[in-house]
């Protein structure tokens, strides 16, 4: 029996481990730093301006002025960011390790599976969408000219943790079809993450419920940015207001019961990912 306090330690101290390693990498020549802080940044800068100069030269998109479609991008970023810093290697995308077999490497490791899961973070290195996406919201919010409640910010943390767990549990609903199709599944969780990357930057407004509804309900693509900044800017209904806790709260549910599911038959299937002689088919 594992001792959960030991637990919470030995996650905190790798953490520490791993950013410290992060750092190194990043600090061990000044020209690769910049190279790689001009690079990011640029990326992730281009990535956003073609929604806000569509935006900006129509005055806005569908009822959303500039600088909320500005704001909801921001929130976007920040969410994809924090979640590439935290997990992006492996926490992010269990199909990967599930598909690749090192799912039997965890199994002889005396710590649980949460913690081991802790590498692959990268909060230096992986830091760059986050810290755009936190300078786009400073700046929209310095433009929006809306005079907020003191209960605002907490409103915000909280939709962003939403919109992360909505994320997460998206990723280990569908990995959890790598436990019964390991080779074709092994890149699921990334199709999965990087589709609703791609699709969480358009503002849903204006458009017809034929094309809004479904990017929040099937592919809950809308609930990752622009439903949460319609709740912030008070734009939004009670009903919708609570919509995006309630549905985290089931995907993680959802993603929850199948996983288990799906590891309880690879505890007794295994992986037939390798061939007698070791090497990946």
């Amino acid at each position: 029996m594992v001792d959960n306090r030991v637990s919470v330690k030995r996650y905190f101290k790798l953490l520490g481990i791993y950013a410290r390693m992060d750092l190194a990498s990043l600090t061990r020549d000044g020209k690769f730093m910049a190279l790689v802080i001009a690079a990011d940044l640029i990326s992730n800068i281009s990535a956003v301006s073609g929604i806000f100069l569509l935006a900006w030269k129509y005055g806005g998109i569908g009822g959303m002025d500039r600088f909320e479609v500005l704001f909801m991008l921001a929130y976007g970023n920040i969410v994809m960011g924090f979640l590439n810093m935290m997990g992006g290697c492996n926490a992010l995308f269990p199909s990967r390790i599930i598909g690749r077999g090192q799912w039997e490497h965890m199994f002889v490791m005396p710590l649980p599976y949460g913690v081991q899961l802790t590498v692959g973070i990268f909060p230096f290195t992986g830091s760059s969408t986050f810290l755009v996406g936190v300078a786009l919201l400073i700046v929209a919010l310095r433009n929006l000219g809306k005079s907020l409640p003191w209960w605002w910010p907490g409103l915000l943390v909280l939709l962003l943790a939403v919109s992360m767990v909505t994320v997460v549990s998206l990723s280990y609903l569908l990995s959890s079809l790598a436990f019964y199709a390991p080779v074709q599944c092994e890149e699921i969780s990334s199709t999965v993450i990087y589709s609703v990357e791609r699709t969480m930057t358009f503002p849903l407004s204006g458009m017809p419920a034929y094309v809004r509804y479904p990017l929040l309900t099937v592919f809950p693509a809308g609930l990752m940015a622009w439903l949460p900044t319609m709740i912030l800017l008070g734009k939004t209904n009670a009903l919708e207001t609570f919509y995006p806790t309630a549905f985290a709260l089931f995907a993680a549910m959802l993603a929850t019961c199948f996983f288990k599911k799906g590891f309880r038959y690879y505890v007794q299937k295994g992986i037939n990912r390798y061939v007698s002689g070791g090497h990946r088919s």
